[in-house]
């Protein structure tokens, strides 16, 4: 992987994480189109993805501080409860994390077809968010972190976007627009941590990850990634709390139909 190959892939994961449209898909296009696969492919995913982790750092500070603030003082407020709904909302993906991992992998490797199927699956997903309207509630149940995990969890297929998939699926439970996106993007940041230091781990007992990509293609899809990260989360906060998502089901069942196409081309 070149250093422009690695600053278009950056691109498109910062901007896809946060957007509904789903970087793992996207990501598994851009790869295939560069010919990237196996080990190469893998640590460069595991680099963006922390880049874009720590891209939400940054754009959510404030509530990040706020949440620490208040889970200092040692007491049950809102603060703890909004740590105990992220670790709730992390239950089904750590399953499918320690029990599926392998078959996981295999699905990102059995090429487009899967990608275009689930980006349409994520198209009617946002569209029922859109036109469904539940009445609204004040604040993120318990219940409903569950369940906004499973859609996570569900996620991991690529090209069903994670964003979307938990965004939607808190829409369709009356969550609050304007929590839910920051809520979207904080849970995910506990996973793809945990995965990072996984991978860390395999990679000081010599089992590396790193393939034969260069340092410096590294770094360049790394800052890429965090720099359209920072603009996509801030942008995505407002699409939600304005309710427009339904721009991005137009675009990902064009997509998911095109990728449809292509991998049967290929075939």
């Amino acid at each position: 992987m070149d250093w422009f190959e690695a600053l278009i892939l950056g691109l498109i994961q910062g901007l896809t994480e946060y957007l509904p449209v789903s970087s793992s898909g996207h990501l598994a296009i851009g790869s295939a189109l560069f010919g990237i696969q196996g080990e190469d492919n893998l640590a460069f995913t595991i680099v963006v993805h922390v880049a874009t982790v720590f891209s939400t750092l940054v754009v959510l500070w404030k509530e990040i501080e706020w949440i620490f603030r208040g889970l200092f003082k040692w007491k049950m407020n809102e603060e703890t409860r909004y740590i105990i709904n992220i670790l709730i909302s992390m239950i089904p993906v750590g399953i499918v994390g320690v029990f599926f991992k392998e078959e996981v992998e295999m699905i990102f490797g059995s090429g487009l077809f899967i990608v275009g199927c689930c980006l349409l699956l994520t198209a009617l997903l946002l569209s029922f968010s859109y036109y469904y309207k539940p009445k609204q509630k004040d604040r993120i149940s318990m219940k409903d972190a569950f369940i906004i995990g499973l859609a996570q969890a569900c996620a991991v297929l690529p090209g069903l976007s994670r964003s979307g998939s938990t965004i939607a699926t808190g829409l369709l439970l009356g969550d609050n627009k304007a929590k839910l996106a920051q809520f979207s993007f904080l849970m995910v940041i506990p996973p793809i941590l945990g995965e990072a230091l996984l991978d860390g781990v395999k990679m000081i007992k010599g089992e590396s990850v790193a393939g034969d990509i260069p340092g410096f293609s590294l770094l360049i899809g790394f800052l890429a990634a965090f720099i359209s990260g920072c603009l996509a989360c801030k942008w995505m906060i407002n699409i939600v709390k304005k309710g427009k998502l339904i721009y991005f089901v137009i675009y990902c069942a064009i997509a998911g139909i095109v990728t449809l196409v292509v991998s049967q081309m290929q075939g």
